[in-house]
């Protein structure tokens, strides 16, 4: 089963660069996008269903902004748009599918780098989303939630930590709060279990040249069950062409979907 997750900073600038080409050619079951910048009536319809996949969109009630997707090779079992919260799911940023007992969720959480009030908004997404975050670790599915998670975990994870030390993304609280998903709910991160001295950016700054001097974050994440994570057989950070600011992950899983 090969899984991708890609922040596309709009899907129509995406498809203007070739992202739908490419995804042709990835033979993926599942495809999770996130930052559409578009509402329904925006997409085409090979926005919609490209290359044969099947497509689902949580769209942001505010236009040009935010919005989760997920591209299927065959058809869920059920989807759920959401999470039940007013002020998160107006925002569209959680989206999930289910097959039998596995369940993928395409995930975009907040960047608090903007304002002081967004970074609120971010710890408020934090404390709303643990709970649903525990109760996924204990239904006994097999999950994973992929996306921009907008955190770096660990001093690895971003190029240079030391000046991002009091920078949302890299906040003592952010990083407190993701290390406490993994050790008590015992989620765990794949690119980071399966290449542990591999940095992995998956997105970088648009100024002074930090994509062409590789000046990178890991922010892109996917994130499973405990039983599910020895599956992962390689994952790989798609570099080749630039679609967007983030980079897709990819990741194939030894799992019949």
């Amino acid at each position: 089963m090969r899984v991708i997750s890609a922040n596309l900073n709009g899907i129509r600038s995406a498809t203007t660069k070739g992202f739908l080409n490419w995804l042709a050619t990835q033979n993926a079951d599942v495809v999770g996008v996130q930052e559409l910048k578009a509402q329904a009536a925006d997409l085409t319809p090979e926005m919609q269903n490209p290359n044969g996949l099947f497509g689902y969109f949580n769209y942001a009630e505010k236009k040009g902004y935010s919005g989760v997707g997920l591209y299927c090779r065959r058809q869920p079992d059920k989807v759920i748009v959401g999470l039940g919260i007013a002020d998160i799911d107006s925002e569209g940023r959680y989206l999930e599918v289910q097959f039998g007992n596995l369940s993928i969720i395409s995930l975009y959480l907040p960047s608090g780098s903007s304002s002081e009030e967004r970074q609120t908004v971010k710890f408020q997404f934090l404390d709303h989303f643990w709970p649903r975050l525990a109760e996924l670790a204990a239904s006994g599915r097999e999950v994973i939630i992929m996306g921009d998670w907008n955190i770096a975990h660990n001093e690895i994870d971003l190029k240079n930590w030391k000046g991002n030390l009091k920078n949302s993304g890299f906040l003592p609280e952010e990083r407190a709060w993701f290390s406490k998903m993994l050790s008590e709910l015992q989620w765990v991160d794949i690119w980071r279990t399966l290449y542990p001295e591999i940095p992995g950016y998956s997105w970088w700054s648009n100024r002074g040249q930090a994509y062409a001097k590789d000046v990178g974050w890991r922010i892109d994440y996917q994130i499973v069950t405990p039983k599910l994570a020895p599956t992962a057989t390689q994952a790989s950070i798609y570099k080749n062409e630039k679609f967007s600011d983030h980079a897709p992950l990819i990741v194939d899983y030894d799992y019949a979907l």
